[in-house]
């Protein structure tokens, strides 16, 4: 039982729908959220559909929200290299490794893959291969600097378990010697432009999701408390090896109202 919070911070995949499915009550749930008084932000480390494309599935799938509510990793790297051009006083170069529904995100800067200031880097699906991780490490050897949209390990797919983009990440800051900037989840950053936008301290904030290190473990970083859902990419042992201890752990989002006190 967790306090009623000023803010719910709300993950989407594998916390409120796996593929094209919600968790069960998970509509229900958000409806319930909504009546209760309490402001929701949704928060993704999706990288393959845009703003609107994820807004529209959430619409489809049944949720109500408006699209200022969700703050995806995508919208932060948009941020991000909006502040850096303005530090930096010119256009700069990026070279955009993302999935098509995306890459019309980032049109407004200077697309160079010969010679980027930046490399963003988001899920690719297939399109991965020894040819393009060289081409990235020589990039990066020359002095391009990695934006990674997220460094998440694994996610949950209608067929399993799939490594996710953390793994590029970690081999491409081993091979050059440098850390990636983080956009998504767990960035701190990340978390505080939601806060600052919201007004919310981050005690009064309480995040929900399936992802112990980057959901939970994030926002506890930021003083804020965390409820575990074991829907989506959660596994028991896993969970049980970790150092990061949730505030609260639900079957589902289901249950969250039923466990917060006025």
């Amino acid at each position: 039982m967790v306090t009623a919070p000023k803010l719910i911070l709300l993950d989407l995949d594998g916390t409120l729908y796996v593929g094209q499915e919600p968790i069960p009550g998970a509509v229900f749930a958000v409806q319930q959220l909504r009546e209760s008084g309490i402001p929701l932000r949704f928060l993704t480390n999706t990288t393959t559909k845009s703003q609107a494309q994820l807004v529209a599935q959430m619409h489809g799938l049944g949720f109500e929200l408006k699209s200022e509510e969700l703050i995806s990793a995508p919208g932060a790297a948009r941020l991000e290299l909006h502040r850096l051009q303005r530090q930096l006083g010119r256009t700069i170069r990026i070279w955009p490794v993302v999935a098509e529904a995306i890459k019309a995100d980032f049109n407004e800067f200077d697309l160079d893959e010969s010679a980027p200031d930046y490399i963003v880097l988001g899920d690719i699906g297939a399109a991965w291969s020894l040819a393009l991780i060289n081409r990235l490490f020589n990039a990066m050897y020359q002095g391009a600097e990695l934006i990674a949209l997220h460094k998440n390990r694994f996610w949950q797919t209608e067929a399993g378990l799939k490594a996710d983009i953390g793994f590029f990440v970690a081999g491409l800051e081993y091979l050059c010697s440098k850390n990636a900037r983080i956009m998504g989840k767990p960035n701190p950053e990340f978390f505080q432009s939601v806060l600052t936008s919201t007004g919310v301290a981050a005690a009064d904030t309480l995040m929900v999701g399936d992802d112990i290190d980057t959901d939970i473990g994030g926002a506890q970083q930021m003083g804020m408390k965390g409820a575990l859902v074991k829907t989506g990419k959660y596994r028991e042992a896993y969970c049980a090896e970790s150092r990061v201890k949730p505030d609260l752990v639900l079957d589902s989002i289901a249950d969250l109202m039923a466990n917060m006190s006025a």
